[in-house]
């Protein structure tokens, strides 16, 4: 239980308070962090409503997720709509 890290909420603007109190960084996780040895009540303003900090959940929205058999428009025109295309085999260049 004494390795166990209570990760805190601060904003970058207020890390310089919360390291002066005694927090530290954890750069794997990157978030503060207290440690065993400090008092809680010093960083009461920056705990989450449990206690401790769970890591972001990356939500993704199921309308945006395309399936590989849809067509995906990237506004590049290609040899259909593009008048006077000229195809590249690689041997003479068209525009010489």
């Amino acid at each position: 239980m004494a390795d166990q890290k209570i990760y805190l909420n601060v904003p970058f603007a207020q890390k310089d308070e919360a390291k002066a109190l005694g927090a530290r960084w954890d750069a794997i996780n990157k978030k503060w962090h207290v440690p065993a040895d400090k008092d809680m009540t010093l960083f009461a303003k920056w705990q989450a409503e449990s206690g401790a900090v769970k890591s972001p959940v990356l939500k993704t929205s199921s309308s945006k997720i395309s399936s590989p058999s849809k067509k995906i428009t990237t506004g590049i025109k290609t040899h259909a709509t593009v008048k006077d295309f000229v195809a590249y085999n690689g041997e003479v260049p068209p525009w010489d």
